[in-house]
């Protein structure tokens, strides 16, 4: 009887211990794979790069993108150095914002030149991306114009693939506001570069501020969004503004493989508000990276 008793015992505190580890597992938010651009803590990131790397990691990024590259470096530190500073605290360095504005025949050399450097400092570090974020007053003013930078992008592309990294191009709202010869200048440059050589980094907030619907760009380009900058007006998710979960619903027929927070306006101190960014979207069932 004794024996039955304890066997009881033993089977209602295993159940017990069961149940309450569902119940935890079940109300706790899965962290994801979801990456921090350190444009977001840009401040802190010169003020004390390794402190914030180490708090961004500590919150529960999964990787890093860098806005910090020159001369060959990341925020001062050599490639290896930055790389193995993002390893130690939890963080993979997966990619980069930099770029050159388009070469003239006088300047192709030089700008070339510097864009192996680029790629090689990017690829000592094992970066799989670099994205230009921004295109100067050539590719807005002209048909011809924009033409060169569609070839430059693809040449730029060709080098970064011949190091093994993706190279793309990541968007604001001027792309979608201004129009040559009746099409928005973005559509250009989807249909004027490579997909072999150029993917886009589409910012989910910046598109919306254009006036246009991100998910009718995957409907006439699916799989040319390999990024996405996932951003609101300050932390993500704090306006209430944005369908993220309509947008995420279409994440295969985007094309997109890696999720970036971005915070660039905040209601908190920037760390803070990266945090609850993350918060937002770990607990956001169809959030899926």
């Amino acid at each position: 009887m004794k024996r039955i008793q304890i066997k009881t015992f033993v089977l209602i505190f295993i159940t017990g211990i069961l149940a309450t580890t569902l119940f935890y597992c079940q109300k706790a938010p899965k962290e994801k794979f979801i990456g921090l651009q350190l444009y977001s803590v840009r401040d802190d990131m010169n003020n004390d790069a390794k402190a914030t790397v180490a708090a961004v990691g500590e919150m529960g990024y999964k990787f890093v993108e860098a806005a910090g590259y020159g001369d060959g470096k990341f925020y001062s530190m050599e490639p290896l150095e930055f790389k193995e500073l993002c390893e130690t605290n939890g963080l993979q360095f997966l990619g980069s914002h930099t770029g050159q504005d388009v070469p003239n025949d006088t300047t192709w050399d030089s700008t070339m030149a510097w864009w192996d450097e680029c790629i090689d400092a990017h690829a000592a570090a094992g970066v799989k991306w670099i994205v230009q974020p921004w295109m100067g007053g050539t590719g807005y003013e002209s048909l011809e114009g924009l033409k060169r930078y569609c070839a430059y992008f693809n040449a730029v592309g060709e080098k970064c693939n011949a190091k093994g990294i993706r190279f793309g191009y990541h968007n604001h709202d001027n792309e979608f506001k201004t129009e040559l010869e009746g099409k928005p200048v973005y559509d250009w440059m989807l249909e004027l570069t490579d997909p072999e050589k150029v993917m886009f980094q589409m910012d989910l907030y910046w598109i919306i501020e254009g006036g246009k619907n991100p998910i009718d760009y995957f409907d006439a380009y699916p799989g040319r969004f390999e990024n996405w900058h996932i951003k609101d007006k300050e932390e993500v998710g704090a306006s209430g503004a944005i369908d993220f979960a309509a947008i995420f619903a279409e994440k295969e027929k985007a094309g997109v493989k890696y999720g970036v927070v971005e915070v660039e306006e905040y209601n908190f101190e920037p760390l803070e508000s990266c945090r609850l960014s993350l918060e937002f979207l770990n607990k956001a069932d169809y959030v899926k990276f």
